[in-house]
């Protein structure tokens, strides 16, 4: 299932998209995408119903988070070794792990913000996770059983905020519109391998990341079962899964957005973002 949220921002109603582009209103089947509505059984729960008899969506509304909230939104860092060594960071012998603010969530074509003394904000394509069931001391070889399903992600960045203000990463990735997510929520068994996605993002038309999951230096799998050991991930959290090279940062001498550029993005099968850069 492709499962979205439309509507204007703070009223966005649940929905699914057909695989014919039908847009169908799900808000009398449930009562949003978040949390437990995401997990597992909810979604085989909502997959087994009739869904051709829910009210048809007319005219094109915007799309928004196509979860309403997340529980925790977590990141991997460093995790594609060309983007380790275009930062000048060596290649991680574990899965660097952070977290963004949850209020940095935004839908698939809503304008990045430029926020308030930035002056360095840059762009990173990625696979998000989404969890399904707990997850607490699980073995990689059962760790996508816990996965509802995948979102593409755009983990926007400050990058003097991130690196030259000290503590933690959290600062530079948790800025309003530095979480966008979308434009689907597409179920796990739509993935036939979350190992072989091409990801790839561009800035005004021009080129700046092409590349597929199997680069990952940790696999989903890793990922979800490394971080089972240290946390009960929850249905609903989002992991968003790291960048391959071709950010600003690592560009010579490194580029920044600015507001009138504009960032589109594609993860295979997970649909396409379309963004207006602009100050906050």
């Amino acid at each position: 299932m492709r499962l979205v949220r439309f509507g204007p921002a703070g009223q966005e109603k649940p929905g699914l998209l057909a695989q014919d582009g039908t847009l169908r209103d799900l808000s009398g089947l449930v009562p949003d995408f978040a949390g437990d509505a995401v997990s597992i059984p909810a979604l085989a729960a909502l997959a087994a119903r009739d869904l051709t008899t829910a009210p048809v969506v007319e005219g094109t509304p915007r799309l928004g988070p196509p979860l309403a909230w997340v529980p925790n939104f977590y990141c991997i860092g460093l995790n594609y070794a060309a983007h380790a060594a275009e930062t000048g960071a060596a290649t991680p012998t574990e899965p660097v792990v952070f977290s963004k603010a949850t209020s940095s969530l935004a839908g698939p074509e809503d304008d990045i913000l430029i926020p308030k003394g930035a002056a360095c904000v840059d762009w990173e394509v990625e696979l998000g996770v989404v969890i399904g069931a707990p997850a607490l001391n699980i073995a990689a070889a059962d760790a996508l059983d816990h996965v509802a399903g995948y979102v593409a992600v755009n983990d926007v960045s400050e990058r003097s905020f991130q690196k030259e203000r000290g503590g933690q990463w959290i600062k530079g990735k948790s800025a309003p519109s530095f979480g966008k997510i979308g434009p689907w929520f597409v179920t796990r068994d739509a993935v036939a391998d979350p190992q072989n996605l091409d990801l790839s993002l561009s800035v005004s038309g021009a080129v700046r990341q092409a590349s597929n999951t199997s680069d990952m230096i940790f696999s989903v799998a890793e990922i979800v079962a490394y971080m089972s050991t240290f946390m009960r991930l929850m249905p609903g959290d989002v992991i968003a899964t790291g960048t391959p090279s071709g950010v600003g940062l690592g560009m010579t001498p490194p580029q920044y957005l600015a507001p009138g550029e504009r960032v589109t993005l594609e993860v295979a099968g997970l649909g396409r973002q379309s963004s207006n850069v602009v100050a906050a």
